[in-house]
């Protein structure tokens, strides 16, 4: 909890004015008491009107300067609160978004959400408290132990003995609670990842007709986390009932003691109120103290995982800079690559080696796992190559900034996502300027114009979230949209062509091709119709090239790839590609 201190620092200016401010509003808390006494023991004693009078003035003045003192202290802790609650969520997202796949799986989705949100406003509402709390309190009890001391020396045992009590309840009520509010934080992470992973397997659920067994589900981990905030929640009721005891044993102690007092000096009578305001002020003091210290447990295991974020390093690291190529005609090779995911015993790709180049299209076909995806991710650094080198325009992508990398590249994934949004922000998402021309030049490239124009908004036009208002098919079109959008020195289409039909597929990839005629295509696919017209396809086959050709050569010489064909293709179309491949 407490290296989430550091935030302060911009805030130090602002933190003293807070400290002044408390200072101020302790002073003049702790001054009434005394005040109070000398009433009772020079006024009302002595029937001194004017002493009385003056003295409640004082009395006054005190009371109005420190209720301004709190008012500006109470400001102060909740801007720097909701200040250090903002950089905290904004260093946490830039962080998040330098991670490469590898570090946002290990995460969860759902953990990340919960640790931006959840996590940061309990450490932001604790630090707020802490700001004021554990300034004021700790001031105000030692000023009062001071006070009281000096005030009636001899009675000051009842106060450590009542502080004794209140430490030893407090030790003992947090030793239960901090280890469930560590549960409770990873049951928190679970009901969000039931919530989320139902919503979106929303429409598998019900095809299945299994809404019982995912509510059985998310039922028996609501229910622990109802038990483990239960139990919480009965151990923070002692605590009002204990403080109630001791408060009120202190006071019966107080009084006892000042009366015993009262038979041998009858001024005693204005030292005894004062005392029990002062003890009352300690109490106060030492019990604000156990709420911050209740809720620090708490902030502390946000704070923790908060940090296990900010502290992950990424396994890919960019350099600063770094966007020039060595050469200017665009090209894409890989050498003796290798890669395995972290804690896999086996290599998922195995000393790959090809060249795509400009004007070409390069295609990678194989059966389900054979490492097609995976090798197509390396290029734009979504993970780093276990061995060998990956090289774009002739320079390794590990010598490239993340802007000069990603600049080269338009992206299209396996499954097309969409932003919230319109139709024309999600095409010219990766575009500086808002060009209409190119904007509706890439959604024709894309065969997504037709679509769009029937829309009552067309390219102004609601995108929701993931895109869930429009079909697959024109999910996957406004994605290469946005890709042609761009228009970069390398295209890679990750199976971006499978929920369109065969004709729209056809379409698409004609009217990409004087578009591409200077860049580097690299495609993804399982259909071979997809691919057949490709300069290069390279066949995969457990994560090894197996084929590299064009569609004529591989069916000569790949059996591989006459097996993908075959069971594509009828008997009398596979005889006559075998027949015109001169197999």
């Amino acid at each position: 909890m407490f290296k989430m201190m550091r935030f302060i620092r911009p805030y130090t200016l602002q933190a003293i004015l807070l400290l002044l401010a408390i200072g101020l509003q302790s002073w003049g808390t702790l001054r009434l008491p005394t005040l109070m006494s000398r009433i009772v023991n020079d006024g009302i004693v002595k029937n001194d009107m004017g002493f009385i009078f003056g003295t409640g003035g004082l009395m006054l003045a005190w009371a109005l300067a420190s209720a301004l003192a709190a008012l500006v202290s109470s400001y102060l802790s909740a801007k720097i609160g909701a200040a250090i609650g903002r950089d905290i969520r904004e260093e946490l997202f830039k962080k998040i978004l330098s991670f490469s796949v590898t570090e946002a799986d290990s995460f969860s989705t759902a953990s990340l959400i919960t640790r931006t949100t959840n996590d940061i406003s309990t450490v932001q509402s604790t630090l707020s408290m802490m700001l004021s709390m554990m300034l004021r309190a700790p001031m105000m009890a030692t000023f009062a132990i001071i006070e009281a001391v000096a005030l009636a020396p001899d009675m000051t045992w009842i106060l450590a003995l009542s502080v004794g009590i209140l430490i030893f309840f407090i030790v003992l009520i947090l030793s239960f609670v901090i280890p469930k509010f560590m549960l409770y934080q990873k049951l928190a992470d679970k009901v969000n990842l039931l919530t989320r992973e139902n919503l979106t397997g929303l429409r598998v659920i019900r095809a299945f007709n299994n809404e019982k067994y995912e509510q059985k589900k998310f039922d028996k981990t609501n229910t622990t986390i109802l038990k483990t905030d239960f139990f919480i929640s009965k151990l923070m009721c002692l605590e009002g009932p204990l403080m109630m005891l001791i408060f009120n044993g202190t006071s019966l102690l107080c009084i006892w003691i000042g009366i015993s007092h009262l038979t041998l000096d009858a001024s005693y009578l204005g030292k005894m109120m004062a005392f029990m305001q002062y003890a009352t002020q300690v109490i106060l003091s030492f019990l604000f103290i156990a709420v911050v210290f209740v809720m620090i447990p708490r902030a502390s295991v946000s704070a923790k995982r908060i940090n296990e974020v900010l502290k992950t390093k990424p396994k890919v690291v960019w350099k600063k800079s770094g966007g020039e190529s060595g050469e200017l005609v665009p090209s894409v090779e890989f050498k003796k690559v290798s890669f395995r995911y972290d804690g896999a015993d086996e290599d998922v790709i195995t000393d790959v080696s090809f060249v795509a180049k400009a004007g070409e299209t390069t295609a990678f076909i194989g059966s389900t796992g054979s490492g097609k995806s995976t090798l197509i991710n390396l290029v734009p650094r979504f993970y780093d190559v276990t061995s060998g080198e990956v090289l774009v325009d002739g320079k390794n992508v590990r010598d490239y900034s993340a802007e000069g990398l990603m600049k080269k590249i338009g992206y299209v994934p396996q499954k097309g996502f969409l932003f919230s949004g319109s139709v024309k922000s999600n095409i010219l998402f990766g575009v500086d300027d808002e060009d209409e021309k190119r904007m509706k030049d890439a959604a024709k490239i894309a065969q997504a114009d037709e679509f769009i124009n029937k829309l009552p908004e067309k390219y102004d036009a609601k995108i929701v979230e993931a895109g869930t208002n429009v079909s697959g098919g024109q999910r996957q079109r406004l994605s290469i949209a946005r890709a042609v959008a761009k228009n970069p020195e390398i295209y890679i289409f990750d199976d971006a062509f499978s929920a369109l039909d065969m004709k729209t597929d056809k379409k698409l990839r004609e009217a990409l091709r004087p578009v591409t005629k200077n860049s580097v295509v690299l495609i993804v696919a399982q259909r071979v119709s997809t691919i057949r017209d490709a300069e290069q396809i390279v066949v995969l086959d457990k994560g090894k090239v197996v084929g590299t050709g064009n569609h004529l050569e591989l069916m000569r010489k790949c059996k591989v790839y006459q097996e993908i064909c075959k069971s594509q293709l009828s008997d009398e179309e596979y005889e006559k590609e075998v027949l015109n491949a001169g197999a």
